[in-house]
């Protein structure tokens, strides 16, 4: 079988009806995500930046998949219950609420804001709703606003040591081609320089070709935990957003500096014992302050398989390929569950499904079904095209 073929097949016969089936409230609206191997809802709370990502993503696939009528419906279904129960007063996002929309605790971050602006704008597309359209770049404008401080009166840390985070500019480069329809051309111009700076000059180290999680305001490290942090599947992630913004700009350099940093990442993150990619990892070796460091996850996984497929599909890269081959197969033996549906989410370094859940406080209807569509349209280019060597 062709790759593009089992993407596309996995994402529309297995993936998505998994959450037709099991997730939908249509009591109160919105989604529920606490799922367990076979989908059965274990707990009914809501997450808020999972509500967003799901009806981000039915709407996703309505514009760019087929116009299924069930989709849109499903995505307005979370849609009118962010609108509804999402916010407060001032327009920020909770971070959960109950299954009825009783605010439960205040987002902690700016995430639930990013995903909530993310939906909007899919939804706005694809049904026209000019009041939605304009939800979204109010949002959009709120998380610029605290762009130096996303973590608002929830930042513990105190100004000594005033270490700047990888997740907000890497976010952004995405957020901002996502809201296109509703920025300013300007705006959106502005938006991409500033992510494509922060993301490739601060947060690249040259000297590695690693991305750090943690840096100083100048880009340069710090000797402590969170100063030698490293997230892989963040740091891979942003380089298929900048292989996206490559490719918007015919930015060819942009595409390769990306590709061997992909390359420079795995070659450090990758467990040669057991297989896969490990959670966190410290920049000189030394024990991570995270405990669940050497565990593998879906999400780093899938985000892994996007940028390898991404960046072989415009770079014909022979390392990239034999990389993509060795993710694949570790992902596609382990995550998958063809028994009963949709992927596990953890496993343990040996590479054994730690938690059976389907869904959860962090897992939801977002990493795999967007992979699945990410991976079958570069493979479709890259067949069709015949770039598989």
């Amino acid at each position: 079988m062709k790759y593009a073929t089992l993407y596309k097949d996995t994402l529309l016969h297995d993936i998505i009806p998994f959450w037709e089936t099991y997730s939908l409230d249509r009591k109160n609206g919105g989604y529920y995500t606490c799922l367990d191997t076979s989908g059965t809802i274990y707990d009914t709370d809501k997450f808020i930046w999972l509500q967003g990502r799901q009806a981000w993503t039915f709407s996703m696939l309505y514009n760019k998949v087929e116009q299924n009528e069930k989709w849109l419906d499903i995505s307005k279904n979370g849609i009118d219950f962010l609108r509804k129960y999402g916010m407060n007063e001032n327009g920020d996002f909770y971070f959960s609420v109950t299954n009825d929309g009783k605010p439960l605790v205040n987002a902690y971050n700016i995430f639930s804001d990013c995903f909530a602006a993310m939906a909007f704008s899919q939804y706005a597309i694809a049904s026209g709703d000019v009041e939605v359209k304009a939800l979204a770049k109010k949002v959009y404008t709120n998380i610029l606003k605290r762009i130096d401080n996303p973590k608002g009166r929830f930042e513990k840390n105190m100004d000594t040591r005033p270490l700047i985070g990888f997740s907000l500019p890497m976010i952004l480069s995405n957020l901002v081609l996502e809201l296109e329809n509703v920025l300013d051309p300007q705006e959106v111009e502005k938006t991409i320089d500033y992510s494509v700076n922060q993301v490739m000059n601060v947060f690249l180290d040259t000297e590695t070709g690693l991305i750090f999680e943690h840096v100083l305001p100048n880009g340069e490290h710090h000797d402590s935990f969170n100063g030698r942090l490293l997230n892989p599947g963040h740091g891979i992630e942003a380089m298929w957003f900048m292989i996206d913004i490559g490719v918007r700009r015919k930015d060819q350099d942009l595409i390769n500096k990306a590709t061997e940093t992909i390359l420079h990442i795995l070659k450090f993150s990758w467990d040669e014992k057991y297989g896969g990619i490990y959670y966190f990892m410290d920049s000189k070796g030394y024990p991570p302050q995270q405990l669940e460091w050497d565990q593998k996850l879906w999400w780093v996984h899938l985000e892994t398989l996007v940028a390898l497929s991404k960046s072989y599909q415009y770079t014909q890269n022979s390392a990239i390929l034999k990389w993509y081959t060795k993710v694949h197969d570790y992902a596609w033996n382990h995550f998958s569950d063809p028994e009963n549906g949709e992927w596990f989410g953890y496993l343990n370094r040996r590479g054994e499904v730690l938690l059976n859940l389907k869904g959860g406080k962090w897992k939801g209807c977002f990493h795999v079904p967007r992979a699945m569509y990410q991976c079958w349209k570069a493979f479709e280019n890259i067949e069709s095209n015949n770039n598989f060597k």
